[in-house]
Parts: structure tokens; sequence; C-alpha cells
């Protein structure tokens, strides 16, 4: 766990990133990886038609379209940053921390993320959280980066313009660690989907025949669904 001094650092700098990554952050699945999440997550998406629905650090809202495209009653969009809530359309856009949901217990059918906990600093505050929200028999559906891929160096980052990279702070949560967190939350694991370097991710992208030689089988992304 994270001391407060840190946490606040880290949570500060994840801020920053995001507020200089809005501008050209789309609400859309704008590169390969984050192609290949969008199909798995969709293979576990829930019936959303007629719910209340969080879309939970909903970043520029490319979750939040698919949930109002899909019928939902409902849609509640909640980022920290003010420059990607600026994007979302078609829901009510909430600015807070998702480490403190500023709703009632058992307020929504349906809690999704993606790409968001590893900018958790604490795990079971977060699964906590979401788990407050889901109403008896809720859905929580998410996305990260997989350990394994943190693990041998992978980080997520941007090109702020040609001479600056910006890298994202990111948390390592393991699978199993998740899946404990998920239980000590009183929601039940009801799916763990990897998607792995040369079988789920597949698509071509520029350099992409030694990534693909030198990264076989490396789990890249972690969707995780649960049920209250």
């Amino acid at each position: 766990m994270l001391q407060s001094d840190a946490l606040r650092s880290f949570l500060r700098r994840t801020l920053e990133a995001y507020e200089l990554w809005a501008a050209t952050y789309t609400p859309t699945p704008h590169n390969p990886l984050m192609r290949a999440e969008q199909s798995a997550m969709l293979e576990y998406w829930p019936d959303v038609e007629g719910k209340c629905a969080l879309d939970l650090a909903c970043g520029s809202g490319r979750y939040t379209q698919l949930l109002v495209r899909d019928g939902a009653a409902q849609v509640f969009a909640l980022d920290f940053s003010a420059a990607m809530l600026e994007q979302v359309t078609g829901a009510h856009r909430v600015r807070a921390s998702m480490m403190e949901l500023p709703f009632a217990a058992a307020t929504f059918d349906i809690v999704l993320s993606g790409l968001a906990l590893g900018h958790a600093p604490q795990l079971q505050p977060w699964m906590n959280e979401a788990a407050r929200v889901l109403v008896d028999d809720g859905v929580l559906l998410y996305s990260d980066f997989h350990p394994a891929a943190t693990q041998v160096g992978m980080v997520r980052s941007f090109e702020l313009d040609a001479a600056r990279t910006v890298t994202l702070p990111h948390v390592r949560y393991e699978v199993d660690e998740q899946c404990h967190a998920i239980e000590a939350a009183g929601l039940t694991v009801e799916a763990v989907r990897e998607i792995r370097v040369g079988h789920e991710f597949q698509e071509s992208f520029p350099g992409c025949e030694r990534f693909y030689r030198e990264w076989d089988g490396l789990p890249l992304l972690l969707v995780v669904r649960a049920s209250k």
C-alpha cells in the first residue's frame, strides 16, 4: 500500500498525464492494443438495456458511447480529468476520484472500467467502491494491462510531441491478487480472460514482426467479469 505522500504524488502524476493526453485521446479504440481490449470486453458485455450503468474512469467516453448505443436507461461517466470529461457525450458527467465514488450504495446495475485499474494506488479500496455501488446481481466488468506485461518492462505511454514521450504511472496487481480483492469485496468472479501476443492479439502494426517473435504468448491484457 502506498503511503499518503506517495499516494498523492501518484494521483497527481496520473492526472497530469491524462490532462496532457486528453486533446488527442479520442473516444474510440485508437490503437491495436485498445482494439484487442475492446473486442475482449465485448465478449463479456452484460445486457445493459434499461439498466443504470457507470463508466468508471471513463476517459473520453469510449465505453459510455457503447452503453448508450446498447440502450442503457441511465449512464454516468466518472473521471478525475476535466479535460477528458469535456469530450464525453450522452451521459451524466461526474468529476471525482475512482477511489471515493460520490454515489449511494446499490446505485448501479453495471459498473464498467476500461484500462484503469492500474491507475488505482490501492487495489482493495477500488474494488470495495465498485462493489458498494452495485445492486445485488449487478455486474462489474473491467480490463487492465496484464501484470505479466508490466513485469517485463512494458509501459503505457503516448507521444506528446516529436520530442517528448509521457509514461503513465501504473501499479501492477497480480491476477490472483485481483481475484482475492474481488471476493473480499463480496463479489464472485465469473470470468478471467487473458489477451496474449500472437493469439488474441494479432493485429499488424509497424515493427510487429519483431514484437511477435520476441513476445509470443505473453499476456498483454486482462479482462475480468464479476457479479454481486
